[in-house]
């Protein structure tokens, strides 16, 4: 796997443009400045790319995003397209479903895939970019405008090392450091719910369908996510507690309740989420803006965290190519908050 051209921090001129976050926004929007010929870092603290399943669902606009830098074939190989989707009630009676059969715009409307897979091709194609660098474990430690540009420390080795750059985009997830040192506010609520999400390999179902299971005695979901991986999300009820559930044993009896010899099951990952609803006062502030579960967080139902995280970029990344480019006047910049805060906070 190649991820650009990787440095030491202390090698490193000064950039176009540095990110915070090697997730999917970030990685998309170093490909959309990669292709535009800017500089670009991607500083990102962990060691290497998260490599359990997160999220399961693309749309159509994100496909005609991955097309455009020249991904759409890499990525659709992790795809099931045109995934139907039913909602059930607690018998398996059909209450609904949803099964969208066309592509007016290109690309089918619901794709289930595999996260860390599309992540990783889109860190492989930053390596068609000389322009584009990684620095992993480089935890980001400040940032402050100076000038015309912003000065960023970065903390490698136990060794702290600057950087100057045009713009930084925080695409460093919920609890954004980037977030916090422009002085936003992140309004919202906290759902009381928890889910315990459970990623199995070598789907027990075998279909390529999803259902929502309306089941008053515990609500669920069953996700085909490709490649043989299937995901179960079941509600936990209040008087279950974390130390409870966190247990291989009381997975398995849940998964029980839909599969076949759950003592057989491979069990990839699980994890207990709850649900977060916010969204950032502010979608940048001077020459730093924030993107992705930086600038919104969502419940995690129909791929909407993703998806909009893709569209920030988009949205974002074509207007600091222009004006580093010279093509546009820095006042663009502000369009990016305003066209993106409507369909987030929707």
């Amino acid at each position: 796997m190649t991820d650009g051209r990787e440095r030491s921090t202390s090698e490193l001129a000064a950039v176009d443009v540095l990110i915070v976050g090697a997730g999917p926004v970030g990685l998309t929007l170093a490909n959309i400045l990669g292709g535009r010929g800017l500089q670009v870092l991607i500083a990102e603290e962990r060691d290497v790319l998260i490599d359990y399943p997160r999220g399961v669902g693309l749309d159509d606009e994100s496909m005609r995003a991955f097309q455009g830098i020249g991904l759409s074939k890499n990525v659709e190989q992790h795809l099931i397209p045109n995934q139907i989707l039913r909602f059930v009630n607690g018998k398996g009676e059909l209450l609904a479903e949803m099964a969208p059969s066309q592509a007016q715009f290109g690309w089918p409307r619901r794709n289930g895939f595999v996260q860390p897979l599309v992540d990783a091709e889109l860190l492989e194609g930053l390596g068609r970019f000389d322009t584009v660098e990684v620095c992993w474990s480089a935890p980001m430690q400040s940032m402050r405008e100076d000038g015309d540009s912003v000065v960023v420390e970065l903390l490698e080795g136990g060794v702290s090392r600057e950087v100057r750059a045009r713009y930084v985009v925080g695409c460093d997830g919920g609890k954004s450091r980037t977030r916090h040192i422009i002085g936003t506010a992140f309004d919202g609520v906290t759902s009381s719910t928890r889910w315990l999400v459970v990623d199995l390999a070598h789907d027990p179902l075998g279909s390529p369908n999803s259902y929502v299971g309306a089941d008053p005695g515990r609500p669920y979901a069953s996700i085909s996510i490709a490649h043989g991986i299937r995901r179960f999300e079941f509600m936990l009820m209040d008087d279950e507690h974390d130390s409870e559930v966190d247990d291989i044993g009381f997975v398995r009896t849940l998964l029980g309740l839909h599969i076949p010899r759950p003592e057989d099951a491979e069990i990839i990952a699980y994890r207990i989420y709850t649900h977060h609803s916010r969204i950032a006062g502010e979608f940048g502030r001077g020459r730093i803006f924030i993107a992705g579960d930086a600038a919104h967080l969502m419940p995690v139902w129909q791929g909407q965290g993703y998806n909009s995280g893709v569209r920030d970029a988009v949205n974002l990344g074509w207007k600091l190519a222009a004006v580093c480019s010279g093509q546009a006047d820095p006042d663009l910049l502000a369009t990016y908050d305003t066209e993106r805060r409507g369909h987030a906070r929707a």
